[in-house]
């Protein structure tokens, strides 16, 4: 009886150090993993100056590889930068033993950008055209055809067919049609490797060739303008235009952006986010400018000079914040609702420098009554307003909460300027 009671005990006892060495492991992953998150994979310096970084972790670095210069990062560390542009690493050890992250030190140039927060009509041509998906169709004979079956992909881009380029799909419904079942060899982009694949159209019930593929060949749409730069630069929208079906970035052909107004505004709610109305006429007349890269930080490209003397008028060029300047707290965003880009009371609730995705590193909630009231918080289309604090340009608003739109994310400026 002694016995089993003693077995009993060290049997519980046994159990709560596996508890407890559970629990502290869990613990220390959790702590590693928020220091991780905590610290940004890459500091920017303003060349010609001096910075002030606090990251406030228990770890230590060393600068470049050839450096064997230990340096606390539990105190504020001071960094001069050159005039020159360059760049430096530094790698980080928790507690100066446990391997955290390497952190590339980069020295930026000094600048100042042009806050614009207005409404811009967006319209892009893919480089080639675009496999959504592929299907089957009702043969003339009765049975299912599925020409493009196993031999296309989603994500997928035609570029040429049997040596001619592809401009469109109209292109390829029409070489298809007029080639009468003919096979075409196609010219496939696929994840940056360029492969040949063979297709035979084949007849539906109506006897139309068809090669059993949904195709996409343009998108459009409405974001806002981050800013404009002293040589007509622009950049908008915070996140990159990707296609609706595959979630893919759009590889870009060609794009330009329009003039619009914004006629109507649909409040957002809980689970249901809102969304910017606006009126766009693709016309040669109504062209603002054009856009020359697609990027997961932005659409970018050049101004013309009517879109800047508009745009420009009466906004005041700011210093850009680069990460460890920005804090938790009030800022303000820039944006258009009654066709007038006017700035909003926002609160930054939370930084994530470290997190992977760049578009949502900054936490946001829009605290403006007026807003609160128009909006309902963040909309679609509201991607790419300008975030201000402290007079300086922070970054951009990308996304809205879609359970809570008064709730969001942002991107970090120096994130932008460097796709």
């Amino acid at each position: 009886m002694r016995q089993s009671t003693f077995s009993r005990r060290m049997r519980y006892i046994l159990f709560l150090y596996i508890f407890l060495g559970f629990a502290i492991g869990l613990f220390c992953w959790a702590t590693y993993a928020y220091y991780q998150n905590t610290v940004p994979s890459t500091i920017s310096i303003k060349a010609g100056t001096s910075e002030k970084i606090n990251l406030r972790i228990p770890a230590s670095g060393v600068m470049s590889t050839d450096s064997d210069t230990v340096l606390a990062l539990n105190q504020p560390l001071t960094i001069v930068a050159g005039e020159n542009t360059s760049s430096y690493q530094m790698r980080l050890k928790l507690f100066g033993v446990l391997p955290l992250k390497n952190v590339d030190i980069q020295v930026i140039e000094n600048t100042t950008l042009t806050p614009i927060g207005r409404p811009i009509g967006i319209y892009v041509k893919t480089q080639g055209v675009l496999v959504v998906d592929t299907g089957s169709f009702d043969g003339s004979n009765g049975n299912k055809c599925a020409p493009s079956e196993y031999k296309l992909q989603s994500g997928d881009y035609l570029t040429a067919m049997d040596g001619v380029a592809i401009n469109d799909k109209k292109q390829i419904k029409a070489y298809i049609e007029a080639g009468n079942g003919a096979e075409i060899i196609f010219q496939v982009s696929r994840k940056d490797e360029i492969i040949q694949v063979k297709i035979k159209p084949e007849q539906d019930e109506n006897q139309v060739y068809k090669m059993g593929a949904w195709l996409r060949d343009s998108a459009q749409g409405i974001g806002t303008m981050t800013y404009l730069d002293s040589q007509n630069r622009f950049g908008a929208l915070g996140h990159g235009i990707n296609d609706m079906d595959t979630g893919e970035l759009l590889k870009l052909g060609s794009g330009l952006l329009y003039h619009t107004e914004i006629v109507a505004v649909k409040r957002g709610e809980k689970g249901n986010p809102g969304e910017l109305t606006g009126v766009i006429e693709y016309k040669p007349d109504q062209v603002s400018g054009v856009i020359v890269d697609n990027t997961a930080q932005g659409i970018y490209g050049v101004a013309n000079a009517e879109l800047l003397n508009e745009y420009t008028a009466g906004n005041e060029s700011l210093p850009i914040a680069l990460k460890q300047e920005v804090t938790t707290g009030a800022a303000q965003i820039l944006c258009s609702i009654n066709g007038k880009a006017e700035y909003y009371d926002v609160e930054i609730t939370k930084l994530s420098p470290g997190n992977e995705a760049l578009n949502r590193q900054i936490s946001l909630k829009v605290t403006d009554p007026e807003l609160l009231m128009i909006t309902g918080g963040i909309v679609q289309g509201m991607s790419g307003a300008p975030i201000i604090q402290n007079g300086k340009f922070v970054g951009a608003v990308t996304h809205v909460l879609v359970q809570d739109s008064t709730k969001g994310y942002g991107i970090f400026i120096e994130d932008m300027l460097g796709h």
